[in-house]
């Protein structure tokens, strides 16, 4: 493991020329999978906005959805940033606690993980994508499925609780949406094993990064376009609820902060009794003293963006710089 996490260091240099070079959806993306006691990828960046640019169009632009983006700039207008302003691009993760096979989705961060199998000796990579989700009244559901079937151009054939909400709203649906461009599930649709639900991509791509879906996860039509390809049949798909994650990294251990999704607000955001539960486990594998101050604050803040709470290895590099490898 010396060996690796010392290649992992001394690559740096290489992979942030890969990363200059990369473009931004790329850049955001597709990282190397660092080892099994490190959890963080990618880097926290800035950009500067142009006139024209809304923080949804400079989301896109870099891989990440609308709540990431504007939790991550509290003090910027959504739509009207102004010209030069510094965005802040929330593209470092702490990965999920969960096994780092298949296809990881995590409702409150709105986001999904995808590891696929390395092929022909190449090293193991993560991918990873905003998703939008079910509202409150159209939860989706946590569990282990798989993927059942890849279809192109799908026509949508809305189930009759959907008709009647939109018949209800005045916004009848026939039986069948055939492809094309008024076909909400766009041009790539992976069913789930979970009878009704699929991994879609959408013609609103403005509401990816939102809850606003009747359950299914939809992705901007570049994401799901690539991902389609991917993703073989029978891949296993996770579907979590994490909004908190805590992760070690090279430089110590780290906290990420979400908000709970809205049925779990009273439950998961009133206190950190789950977050110290996750601190005990982390800090019983790998000893490292915790700054319960920045743990509040981040626990507060609830921002999506990790925020180191100890501080192990005072000699290492910045790991986020060392993680920005992107492919």
């Amino acid at each position: 493991m010396k060996n690796v996490k010392t290649q992992f260091r001394t690559g740096r240099a290489l992979l942030i020329i890969a990363a200059t070079l990369a473009s931004p959806v790329a850049l955001s993306a597709t990282y190397v999978l660092p080892p099994a006691d490190v959890d963080l990828i990618g880097a926290i960046t800035t950009v500067e906005a142009t006139h024209e640019e809304t923080l949804l169009d400079i989301a896109r632009a870099h891989g990440v959805g609308f709540e990431d983006i504007v939790s991550a700039n509290p003090d910027l207008d959504p739509w009207i940033p102004g010209e030069g302003a510094t965005v802040v691009l929330p593209t470092r993760f702490i990965l999920p606690r969960a096994p780092r096979e298949g296809v990881v989705l995590n409702l409150p961060e709105l986001r999904m993980y995808y590891y696929p199998k390395p092929v022909n000796g190449e090293a193991p990579v993560v991918v990873t994508y905003p998703i939008s989700i079910g509202r409150m009244d159209w939860q989706t559901p946590l569990g282990q499925t798989r993927v059942t079937k890849k279809v192109r151009n799908p026509s949508w054939y809305p189930p009759e609780s959907i008709r009647r909400e939109h018949a209800e709203d005045g916004d009848p649906l026939p039986k069948i949406v055939p492809a094309g461009p008024d076909n909400p599930l766009g041009a790539f649709a992976m069913r789930l094993g979970i009878p009704g639900y699929l991994i879609h991509s959408t013609n609103k791509p403005a509401g990816v990064g939102m809850r606003v879906t009747h359950g299914c996860i939809r992705m901007y039509p570049e994401n799901i376009e690539a991902l389609f390809e991917m993703v073989p049949v029978g891949e296993k798909v996770l579907i979590i609820n994490q909004p908190y994650k805590v992760g070690w990294s090279l430089d110590g251990l780290y906290l990420e902060a979400h908000q709970p999704l809205e049925e779990d607000a009273e439950t998961l955001g009133k206190d950190l009794t789950s977050v110290t539960e996750m601190l005990v486990a982390a800090t019983a594998r790998r000893n490292g003293p915790v700054d319960w101050d920045l743990v509040r604050e981040i626990f507060d803040r609830a921002d999506g963006l990790p925020g180191r709470m100890s501080d192990s290895s005072p000699g290492l590099q910045d790991a986020g710089e060392i993680a920005v490898n992107a492919l």
